[in-house]
């Protein structure tokens, strides 16, 4: 890597940010943030984009203060870009959960502000749609956060992502407490996705959840069937067996299968799984 950078500049190549970000980019795509920080440091001429990439890098290795300074650096030459928006509301959002919604209200409140942006500059952002409906879900009404506030932002979903739509009306029940019209919901997400093992996960872990284990294990079961061997499964089963205190030796098997894919940022991160297989450990 630092020979394909030292090459750019001997060439006299002075903008060379976009063959930068795209091996960076790889590296990022394959969970290999230090190595993809250490190419963006050498970037001749960073931009927008550089910065994006290395302020996800930072997220991703939980550095939430450093995120926050390059998404702004990103924002600050394309402030229209309703990704970085997006990314820098997460960082607010990380900054705001250490500390608590109320010992850090500033923070909770640029996250929902930069989420807001994100989905102004672009309203078929989904991402950002999703995080800021978890957003007013969540944080309470002095910081912007309302039930109704996330109904509304459900609402704007419904027709072009029903099976999302019908998962964000099972979270607005579990808040309410009303747990059969929760599982209805995830029920129909399920039978609008029937190719995303993820919509059957998210039954289980509900069923779980609530303490209906048998049920909850039937769905492992048929997600197991369906699509063996996906490292989602195997991580998914593995935290309900540790959160549940139950198959201690099948979890940490679950976690090595998990831990041998090959990841990427979309997926839990492997620290994750190697926090989870501790506790295993220590049981």
């Amino acid at each position: 890597m630092r020979k394909f950078v030292g090459f750019l500049v001997a060439m006299g190549v002075l903008h060379a940010s976009p063959e930068v970000t795209e091996h960076a980019q790889a590296l990022y795509q394959k969970t290999n943030y230090q190595a993809s920080l250490r190419l963006l440091e050498q970037d001749p001429a960073p931009d927008a984009a550089t910065f994006e990439l290395t302020g996800k890098n930072y997220f991703m290795l939980d550095n939430y203060e450093k995120a926050v300074q390059y998404f702004e650096k990103a924002l600050a030459l394309a402030p229209m870009d309703s990704d970085s928006h997006l990314w820098l509301g997460r960082a607010w959002g990380k900054r705001a959960e250490a500390d608590g919604w109320f010992a850090a209200p500033s923070r909770a409140s640029k996250a929902r502000q930069h989420f807001e942006m994100a989905i102004a500059l672009n309203p078929k952002n989904n991402e950002a749609m999703n995080d800021l409906f978890d957003f007013y879900l969540n944080a309470p009404g002095f910081l912007g956060g309302g039930v109704e506030k996330a109904e509304a932002i459900a609402g704007r979903i419904e027709h072009d992502r029903p099976a999302e739509y019908q998962h964000e009306l099972a979270l607005l029940a579990d808040h309410r407490k009303q747990h059969e019209e929760a599982i209805l919901h995830l029920h129909k997400a399920m039978e609008l996705a029937p190719g995303e093992v993820g919509r059957v996960l998210d039954l289980a872990g509900y069923l779980g959840k609530i303490g209906r284990m048998e049920e909850s294990e039937a769905m492992f079961a048929e997600a197991w069937k369906r699509w063996p061997g996906d490292r989602h499964i195997a991580f998914a089963h593995a935290k309900f067996y540790v959160d549940h205190h139950r198959e201690p030796e099948v979890a940490r098997q679950y976690l090595e299968l998990y831990l041998k894919a090959e990841l990427t940022p979309d997926d839990p991160p492997r620290q994750a799984a190697e926090k989870l297989l501790r506790q295993v450990a220590h049981r």
